[in-house]
């Protein structure tokens, strides 16, 4: 049997249960590709999973994205070929071979590179859909984003900003804020301050009237601060847990506004071909047309995985970190 390497979980914990170990090396069912991993996106799923929040069935290869070159074909793959560039979304990228379903891999254009592939998908499909399927962002709305100098912070500035709506959004540090600024968002709040002066500025910048849309990938710590400033009739999208799950939720603090509540997923909405095809198409011609900047933090050698998630459990980095196979 054919090993590779790969990195492992062979019970839940902190990231010293991180092991790269040998495993047999899969081989691709009919309407998969193998792919020869180059890079695998490190995602805040990624430590959810290890740590036992979203439990697994183990010993688990982590990984949820990934670039690489196409090198076995399934028997009923027709549109795809061996040596084909691609983007993947598919369990277990955190190996130097993939079998992905054909319904979640994208071919990339000559001007994308592999570093970008592995870098666009997870975080900017995510963030697509928040703006596109969760709440579609108009010309003139107020947005606010949580966390906007991470991953998927920082690409959610951009694409509000491209949709023309005005974007507020919250950061820990004034270099933080800066790459915020310059990712589209036209206002930053310190949250670190504490979220009475969040409360106080998006009211002075919207006459008192709120945010048409909370984008909210933090969870526990900001939850009570996102129905505070959305307006009437807005809308709290939560979409991650960096901070935590958020509590049981009394429904009926949503009637003291009318406030929409939505928890997302993005495979919810990727679960068919074509709707992979629709998002991605629309997401790769943002990048395509260079409206879209998918800012790389670091590139980390497979081995120092430990130490990609113990930067991005302890918010060291801005934008996006890559494991190079």
């Amino acid at each position: 049997m054919s090993t590779m390497q790969a990195v492992q979980i062979p019970k839940h914990g902190d990231s010293s249960v991180l092991a790269y170990v040998s495993v047999p090396k899969p081989s691709p069912k009919p309407d998969q590709v193998l792919i020869k991993v180059a890079y695998a996106g490190v995602n805040f799923i990624d430590t959810y999973q290890r740590s036992g929040l979203y439990p697994q069935v183990l010993p688990f290869i982590l990984g949820r994205e990934g670039s690489g070159e196409i090198v076995e074909l399934g028997s009923d793959v027709k549109d795809l070929k061996v040596g084909d560039r691609v983007a993947f979304l598919g369990p277990s990228s955190y190996a130097e071979y993939d079998a992905v379903s054909t319904a979640s891999v994208a071919k990339l254009p000559d001007a994308v590179n592999l570093e970008m592939g592995a870098a666009l998908l997870l975080q900017g499909l995510t963030a697509w859909s928040l703006v596109r399927q969760a709440y579609n962002v108009q010309k003139g709305d107020w947005i606010l984003v949580h966390a906007a100098a991470g991953g998927v912070g920082l690409l959610l500035c951009q694409m509000c900003k491209v949709l023309g709506a005005n974007v507020i959004g919250t950061t820990s540090t004034d270099a933080k804020a800066q790459l915020a600024k310059e990712n589209g968002a036209d206002h930053v709040v310190d949250y670190s301050k504490g979220y009475d002066s969040l409360v106080e500025k998006v009211n002075e910048l919207t006459g008192g009237k709120g945010v048409h849309v909370v984008y909210d990938g933090v969870g526990a710590a900001t939850f009570d601060a996102s129905l505070k400033v959305v307006r009437r009739l807005g809308t709290v999208v939560s979409f991650g847990n960096a901070s935590g799950s958020v509590p049981p939720v009394d429904i009926m603090r949503l009637a003291e506004k009318n406030i929409r509540l939505m928890r997302t997923t993005l495979f919810k909405y990727i679960t068919t071909r074509e709707e992979f095809d629709s998002l991605s198409a629309e997401l790769l011609q943002l990048v395509a047309e260079n409206k879209l900047d998918f800012a790389i933090h670091k590139v980390y050698p497979i081995q120092d995985v430990k130490q990609a998630h113990d930067d991005l459990e302890r918010r060291k980095t801005t934008g996006k970190l890559l494991l190079k196979l």
